[in-house]
């Protein structure tokens, strides 16, 4: 008997699995790879080897973006489509279950926990949305709070030795995390940016504009760094914080009418997006000039698309009213 996994490599997750990995259940733990979350990284794999569970990564961007445009059950306080987006998980891992040979899908749900995504109606819309089929979900950590699902029915899974966690407290799973050994696991939230006020505000500025597309991905991307500057629908600079912010630029400097970097002197790498003004160019090199080392206050050379150019001591004033004006905070 098999079963797949919703799995982030957080806490709940990981707590699901285990308890109904020790119920004889051969788990395959799906990490779902969005624009906005999971994909490869350390901690998922660390955990799924403590689990001792394959994992699997699903890439399902491009569905995702499309559920993100129009969400049937609308968004919560940012835009973050949580219901449609557990429900789309379901889905897609319904649709993989002949594939791996399993029989049902667990997900480390709690109720209560998120009092808008995972309150009693929420998890019974995301179950009738996501499969339309024999109720094939499980949710070990709330499950004795729950209807039976068919792996109980079925007598597949012993009910009696499934939890009844709920709340938003995370003791009951630390304390669980304990009795099973699991260390070094990632602090709850923060896992997708659709919740993160910041990145949210930036993310709808692109939906306004008409950019909330799958074929505007990189835009996505780079809203994750930097600072970030809008002049008119479709015309925008990312500006870099730091190094990895740079490199992270680099990656996307194909998408970008204009690449800005240091000659000699280091400072930010900066991508315009869109057919910029000469203005907003001139904008963009004083802004090199400000975050750079010179910090504005003399001549320095760099490279625009590839080209040299020296640029004059800035006008600080000037420049930081433009800032105040273009910035997205």
């Amino acid at each position: 008997m098999k079963a797949l996994a919703l799995f982030s490599g957080g806490l709940d997750s990981s707590l699901a699995i285990k308890v109904v990995k020790d119920l004889g259940i051969e788990v395959i733990a799906l990490n779902f790879v969005s624009h906005f979350f999971g994909g490869r990284n350390e901690k998922a794999e660390n955990m799924a080897k403590q689990l001792g569970v394959q994992l699997e990564y699903v890439d399902f961007s491009s569905s995702h973006t499309e559920i993100l445009k129009n969400p049937k059950y609308g968004r919560g306080k940012h835009m973050n489509p949580c219901i449609d987006c557990h429900s789309l998980m379901f889905k897609k891992a319904g649709e993989l279950l002949d594939k791996y040979g399993a029989s049902f899908i667990i997900s480390g749900e709690v109720l209560g926990q998120r009092p808008m995504s995972q309150n009693y109606k929420a998890l019974e819309k995301v179950r009738m949305v996501s499969l339309k089929l024999e109720d094939i979900i499980l949710r070990p950590l709330s499950a004795k709070l729950l209807p039976e699902s068919l792996p109980e029915r079925m007598g597949w899974i012993d009910r009696e030795k499934l939890l009844s966690f709920q709340g938003r407290s995370r003791k009951p799973q630390m304390e669980l995390a304990n009795y099973y050994n699991l260390i070094d696991y990632p602090t709850p939230g923060g896992g997708c940016l659709l919740t993160d006020p910041g990145y949210s505000r930036r993310l709808k500025i692109i939906e306004d504009d008409g950019y909330l597309e799958d074929k505007n991905s990189h835009l996505f991307h780079l809203l994750k760094i930097g600072r970030f500057f809008r002049f008119d629908k479709g015309r925008y600079l990312i500006v870099g914080r730091e190094r990895e912010d740079n490199l992270k630029i680099n990656e996307y400097k194909d998408y970008a009418t204009l690449f800005i970097r240091g000659k000699e002197v280091p400072g930010p790498h900066i991508i315009g997006i869109g057919e910029l003004r000469a203005e907003e160019i001139e904008f963009a090199l004083t802004l090199f000039s400000r975050y750079s080392k010179v910090k504005g206050e003399k001549e320095v050379t760099l490279l625009i698309n590839g080209e040299d150019i020296t640029i004059q001591r800035v006008d600080m004033e000037s420049l930081n009213s433009k800032i105040k004006r273009y910035q997205i905070i």
